[in-house]
């Protein structure tokens, strides 16, 4: 049974509601991101999201593909000298919304707490580059990073993934083609509370469809922009749930919320990660909604999860040599 919702949390959500675009209801995409970005860089909006942790120093890159530039956000520990292990962060947004600096709360603090160097990349958002436009943009930033670890001061051989919600799909599929394709070898995967299942409804959808920040009808919207014509598809590239193999894939870290339809998503992936004989730490945190993570001015529950995942990444990571 789910924890009561702090009331913040609610009145947030109400906020929300009002001021914010239903992704379903869109049609201006790029108005939809911007109506983000100006409730993110409000005075209101600063208390809600949080601010970077001043322990890490943050520094804006460019990864070059073929074709394409992403910008990645890059928070470094100050403080702390030679090459530092690597978290290489993917954002949340539903693959349509979003941006590195969403995440900077977290990354800057992952940063500060564990001495890792934390890089968040960009990636191109749906539904102008649909599926596998986002899958293709990290992965090929994840091998970029890994290439490029000697001049960006990284220990390539203490690296991990993390992600949130989209991003956390994208960290898992990541860490599956690290295993599959030859990528760079990953110490860890912190997945909070990830989007593994693209089609199928699991019983969380069924018991919670109208959730604060995320409801059902959100889900489906988010997912047929991101899909596109691929909608329905087995592709584990999209649904990382469906991977015919779990094996050697590296330990993780699941992070769920109570009040959040995705709720089963994360608890079934530990599932199969575990019949393969895959380390996971897994967590529930009650009295949280779906993205409580970017939410630490209205959400308790994020102070206790960002601490979890700075001692996981700092146990699984850093001290590993």
């Amino acid at each position: 049974m789910s924890a009561p919702l702090p009331p913040r949390t609610r009145v947030f959500a109400t906020i929300l509601e009002r001021l914010a675009t239903p992704v379903e209801e869109a049609t201006d995409y790029a108005e939809l991101r911007a109506q983000r970005l100006r409730l993110m860089q409000s005075a209101p909006g600063r208390m809600v999201f949080g601010t970077p942790d001043r322990r890490a120093r943050a520094e804006t890159i460019e990864i070059p593909l073929k074709g394409r530039t992403l910008r990645a956000l890059v928070h470094r520990p100050t403080g702390v000298g030679g090459p530092r292990p690597v978290i290489v962060n993917f954002h949340g947004g539903g693959w349509v919304q979003g941006s590195p600096e969403q995440s900077a709360w977290l990354t800057s603090r992952v940063a500060a707490g564990t001495g890792a160097t934390v890089i968040s990349p960009s990636y191109r958002l749906a539904p102008e580059h649909p599926f596998p436009a986002a899958v293709d943009d990290t992965w090929e930033a994840l091998a970029w990073i890994a290439e490029h670890a000697d001049s960006l001061g990284l220990d390539v051989d203490r690296m991990g993934v993390m992600g949130d919600s989209a991003g956390g799909n994208l960290a898992a599929v990541a860490a599956q083609r690290s295993v599959n394709e030859g990528g760079p070898r990953l110490r860890a995967q912190v997945l909070i509370y990830p989007a593994v299942e693209m089609y199928d409804k699991f019983a969380s959808e069924l018991r919670m469809p109208h959730e604060p920040v995320l409801s059902s009808a959100n889900m489906s919207a988010f997912a047929h922009l991101y899909l596109g014509d691929a909608y329905g598809t087995e592709d584990p590239l999209a649904s990382p749930l469906r991977a015919k193999s779990f094996d050697d894939l590296p330990p993780a870290f699941i992070l769920t919320a109570d009040h959040d339809p995705l709720l089963d998503n994360g608890d079934h992936y530990r599932e199969a990660l575990q019949r393969a004989g895959v380390p996971v730490r897994y967590r529930e945190y009650p009295g949280t909604v779906h993205g409580f993570m970017s939410l630490p001015g209205v959400s308790p529950g994020a102070a206790d999860a960002v601490s979890d995942i700075v001692d996981f990444v700092a146990a699984r990571v850093v001290v590993p040599r």
